[in-house]
């Protein structure tokens, strides 16, 4: 199959999720929006994820874990806790032993670093896996446990973001994009608009995401 059939594959299957997301209204299952897991040098304090929920809704018993690409083992897994702001984003960083981070709009603190690709990290509660991001090339006898195709293992000092935060394909390579400059507590959102116009609104998003990082398009920033 070429590349182009692939991308239109894509682009059908982000379209008709558009679709199925507008007519069934957004979901209030969070979504991993941004991941940074390599900063330039050290990662100590500097790395961060991003998540897209309802807003004011609770994260208290949701575990966020790394899978490593290498042999499928979990690990760091980290316990949220808190409550999603009111524009629906939740930025959890990497704590210093001192107990600090450089990472702004930081909701909560805890000692982690995901490893580089091949890997992934995962949003669970309980045992239910409600989001997975994998990224990197993964060789034959390796683990993924992302969703559709892996993300690319983008360079240090960039991050993975998601599109649009609040949309979800299914395809990790097709939600998500590199970030040169990331951006904790900012992110990109698909409007929401009547159901007769889905199929309308996905084609433009469709340029809009072709045209370059759409991130900036549409964002919201939490009041300080």
């Amino acid at each position: 199959m070429s590349f182009r059939m692939i991308d239109c594959a894509r682009a059908l299957a982000g379209i008709l999720s558009l679709g199925a997301w507008i007519t069934g209204g957004a979901t209030a299952m969070p979504l991993l929006s941004e991941v940074y897991y390599d900063a330039p040098g050290s990662d100590d304090g500097q790395i961060f994820v991003e998540l897209w929920g309802m807003p004011g809704a609770s994260l208290d018993g949701y575990l966020l874990e790394g899978i490593n690409g290498s042999n499928g083992a979990a690990g760091p897994s980290i316990a949220l806790a808190g409550s999603f702001g009111p524009d629906g984003l939740f930025v959890l960083a990497d704590a210093t032993a001192e107990g600090t981070s450089s990472v702004s709009n930081a909701d909560l603190l805890a000692n982690f670093d995901f490893q580089n690709g091949p890997d992934s990290v995962v949003l669970r509660l309980g045992d239910v896996i409600l989001d997975a991001l994998g990224y990197g090339e993964f060789a034959p006898g390796e683990f993924f446990a992302g969703e559709g195709a892996p993300a690319p293992d983008v360079a240090a000092g960039s991050s993975l973001a998601r599109v649009f935060a609040n949309l979800d394909s299914g395809d990790n390579a097709f939600d998500f994009r590199e970030l040169v400059t990331p951006t904790p507590g900012i992110a990109s959102f698909a409007p929401v608009p009547e159901p007769g116009s889905a199929l309308l609104l996905g084609l433009g998003l469709l340029g809009l995401a072709r045209g370059g990082d759409v991130r900036g398009a549409v964002r919201s920033r939490r009041d300080r």
